[in-house]
């Protein structure tokens, strides 16, 4: 018999033990310790069987426990200590308080998934913990960001392993009164109520759950409402589930009724409205069509000024690095659904058109719907310029506007507390988090190697029990016989290398490279000098047959009674096992297809807890990688025959293991300490450590994205949106006439027959500008190194000088200073010029000499 309905009890709190639930329903106590710390206070036993929950232990400890504590002064002290410096942690001004006006009153952020804590399991993989951290951070920094998101009822999934190894996914129904989340509710205590319009007169309704995680509020939405009929209930059913009708629903949900969302619960709580629209990926881009369709009703504006002014407050982020990873709906799939928006599809449609006429591009409308975008490392943001190149015809791949913002990851999360505790996260300059500079991390240089060493080891051991203990679930799980599972009592090793291995399962992030040759890992397992351990994570997505088996065959070769003792694939990737693998392993182990990994933050957990990478350098790798902090995987970039290039770079990893990696962790002084393998950690917790920081990430986005884009943004709505009405016109104007510019002539004089390094040229430039002004364009300079086919190469641009206009006509000057020998070359250049573009490329528009 199944139940109707589900829903937590808990025990009602003694008055003195009422400050609790403040705590609970602030998810800063999922990285803040002593408030953890205090929750297992509450039941030792109990915090361990709810798996370190403090929503479940709430639920479940006993009256009489509760009663006990009520009466326990130290107790109360404790908790009254830890109530104080919540409230000051919250109330205090911190980095973005010391920004001034110029910053943004309030942010908007949008993404499709939220990794805060396991406890919420609103996260599928690398995005969703990104999104977390971006949260947590800008919660330390004192940033006003209010996050948007869905409340899947059943999250992503809970990952099992059947016998034969292949995997098996469950769907826990969530009761979001279990949760850390309060309902948004109006003022008379009724909730509050989203409604998104949908096909053939019907609606989908949603309620608001509220996380607050430290400083920032989470919004999420959630359509498993009576006001919904039986379709509409189940769109925030799963993370990523249903076809492709289901997920426009779950992406207009997620835009458009964010935006209403936000709008909501900025009213009823005073908070101010955000000026900037963060866009985690396209998923979120109908947020920017929801604020298209609010000022054309509010203001009166025509979609194209509506347009202007959008774009200037949205920044928009690409995860992707390739074009089979964006969100493509059918063109006729869009037209059905946004038929009676209120915006004309013949304006929608173009934002996300493609190549495809048939199809409508989720990612060409972030873009298009953006003034500022960007890729997630530098690496990504070269290859996102690339992939999205031909949304700005005629410009090089340099100039495409879209820039780079390293991703980062939140050290008080993915931070091994021992390792905090021993200072590795001290500075001589003071708090590394809260500088304005770049962090400094170099209180690690004052520990001893012996105490480092130690420190690494317990924490290796610590996952050995880890370890242990899910392998024996798991073969539990899988049909053995508790007399079977005996072997698990004594698999892995403290004190053997441990290598980390766990990520989602598509096939570029190559899970079985390791597995190309059996019989070389099967030595390294089983060497009985320098052997080698390998903890392996990971789920597949649901609908990715291909995935799945490639975890079967990991499992498979881990079953072997030869070497399952050191060698494990864990089932169940989540937040709480990632902890143990980021502290416990010596090694993160990343080969991806270079470049097809966007930035990849889970090495730069294990670099927080002293773990050494061995990595293709793509992502974050191929920028930080600094010869001391691990190891690049050489990559086989010109063998087209992937497996043969599967075959080089596996043996690559081989030979690095067996000559350097190995060699370094097993050669130990007369102490028994590896010398050289702690100052590869002291080094990489001291120099990549500030890097990876998502408080660096964070001011980052902060002062290159959204203080610009608020200032844009204000600009454009100055006197009822004037600013946004004349862009408008200017934009039609110079697409309209754009055609007719022209560079008729170009002259250079001055630098003679045989020009030497230190003279100059002297560039005069005839353009044609019909219907247009010399204040309507930039005329440019562009030299550099020039090739054999006269292509340039480390180009310098200089804005020419206007001289003289007669007519349509007009001159421009510059002068060229020849700085290096060698064969050099120009050219001249019009692009449109306004006080309004972010970047000169913005609208797609060039004409060269």
């Amino acid at each position: 018999m199944r139940a109707l309905r589900r829903f937590t009890v808990r025990a009602a709190l003694p008055e003195a033990l009422t400050p609790l639930s403040q705590l609970v329903m602030n998810l800063r106590w999922s990285w803040h310790a002593e408030t953890r710390d205090l929750f297992e206070t509450l039941d030792p036993e109990l915090w361990r069987t709810c798996g370190n929950d403090p929503v479940k232990v709430l639920g479940e400890v006993s009256a009489e426990r509760l009663a006990t504590l009520s009466n326990d002064r130290r107790f109360l002290r404790r908790l009254q200590d830890v109530v104080d410096d919540l409230e000051d942690y919250l109330s205090s001004p911190h980095w973005y308080q010391s920004l001034g006006p110029d910053a943004p009153r309030s942010i908007a952020y949008f993404s499709a998934e939220f990794g805060i804590t396991e406890v919420l399991p609103q996260y599928s993989g690398g995005l969703g913990i990104l999104a977390g951290d971006h949260l947590k951070a800008a919660s330390d920094l004192g940033v006003p960001l209010i996050g948007v998101g869905l409340l899947y009822r059943a999250g992503y999934f809970e990952q099992g392993l059947s016998g034969d190894g292949w995997q098996l996914e469950h769907y826990p129904a969530l009761d979001p009164h279990g949760l850390p989340v309060k309902l948004l509710r109006q003022a008379d205590g009724s909730a509050v109520v989203i409604s998104v319009p949908l096909p053939e007169g019907r609606t989908l309704h949603a309620h608001v759950w509220r996380a607050q995680v430290g400083r920032v509020s989470l919004l999420l939405l959630d359509s498993d409402i009576e006001e919904n009929a039986p379709a509409e209930r189940g769109v925030t059913d799963r993370l990523y589930g249903g076809d492709e009708d289901h997920r426009l629903r779950q992406e207009m949900l997620l835009g458009i009724g964010g935006v209403r969302a936000l709008r909501a619960y900025c009213q009823l709580t005073g908070t101010p409205q955000p000026e900037v629209f963060h866009a985690n990926e396209g998923h979120a881009g109908f947020q920017g069509v929801e604020r298209i369709r609010e000022l054309t009703e509010s203001h009166g504006l025509t979609f194209a000024e509506a347009l202007q002014a959008v774009r200037a407050g949205t920044v928009f982020t690409t995860h992707t690095p390739v074009p089979a990873g964006i969100d493509r709906f059918p063109r006729a799939l869009i037209e059905r659904y946004f038929a009676g928006f209120g915006v004309p599809l013949e304006h929608l449609i173009p934002l996300g058109g493609e190549d495809d006429p048939t199809k409508f591009n989720m990612a060409h409308m972030g873009l298009r719907l953006g003034q500022r975008a960007n890729g997630v490392s530098r690496l990504h943001g070269h290859v996102s310029r690339s992939m999205f190149s031909d949304l700005w015809p005629g410009f090089d791949q340099g100039d495409v506007p879209i820039s780079s913002i390293t991703n980062g990851v939140h050290a008080p999360t993915w931070t091994a507390r021992e390792l905090v505790e021993l200072g590795t996260q001290t500075s001589s300059d003071g708090d590394p988090f809260e500088g304005t500079g770049p962090a400094s991390f170099d209180g690690v240089d004052r520990i001893p190697a012996l105490e480092l060493w130690n420190t690494r080891r317990m924490l290796r051991g610590r996952l050995v029990e880890e370890v242990r203990r899910r392998l024996r679930e798991t073969a539990l799980s899988r049909g053995a016989a508790e007399a079977e599972a005996g072997w698990t009592d004594t698999a892995f090793d403290p004190d053997v290398l441990t290598i980390g291995f766990a990520r989602r399962v598509p096939s570029y992030k190559r899970l079985t490279l390791m597995l190309r040759d059996p019989e070389r890992l099967r030595a390294l397992l089983l060497d009985p000098d320098r052997p080698v351990q390998l903890v392996i994570a990971g789920k597949s997505h649901p609908a990715d047959d291909g995935g799945k088996q490639l975890i079967q065959q990991m499992v498979k070769f881990a079953d072997d009674p030869a070497i399952r003792h050191r060698i494990a694939f864990l089932p169940g990737y989540d937040i709480g096992m990632a902890r143990y693998l980021y502290w416990g392993c010596d090694v993160w182990l990343n080969n991806p297809l270079r470049p097809l990994e966007a930035c990849g933050t889970s090495g730069m957990k294990a670099a927080l807890n002293g773990g050494l990478n061995l990595s293709i350098r793509d992502g974050w790798w191929d920028e930080w990688f600094d010869g001391q902090n691990g190891w690049a995987i050489p990559t086989a970039d010109g063998v087209t025959d992937p497996d043969r290039r599967d075959d080089v770079e596996a043996r690559a990893i081989y030979d690095l293991l067996s000559t350097q990696v190995l060699p370094r962790f097993y050669e130990t002084d007369r102490d028994g300490i590896p010398t050289r393998w702690v100052e590869m950690v002291r080094h990489t917790l001291r120099e990549t450590g500030p890097k990876v920081l998502a408080t660096r990430m964070v001011r980052d986005y902060v002062e290159h994205l959204y203080v610009p884009a608020v200032g844009s943004a204000r600009s454009m709505a100055d006197g009822g949106y004037a600013p946004a009405r004349d862009q408008a016109l200017w934009r039609a104007r110079l697409l309209e006439n754009w055609s007719s510019v022209r560079v008729a002539h170009v002259e250079a004089t001055g630098a003679g027959d045989t020009p030497e390094i230190g003279s100059t040229l002297a560039l005069r430039a005839e353009v044609e500008l019909p219907h247009l002004t010399p204040a309507d364009v930039e005329v440019q300079a562009a030299y550099g190194r020039v090739d054999d086919a006269d292509g340039l190469h480390e180009v310098t641009t200089v804005p020419m000088r206007h001289e003289h206009t007669e007519g349509s006509r007009h001159w421009f000057t510059a002068t060229l200073p020849l700085e290096r020998t060698g064969a050099f070359g120009y050219t001249v250049r019009v692009l449109p010029h306004s006080a309004h573009l972010a970047d000169p490329a913005e609208l797609g528009l060039v004409t060269s000499a």
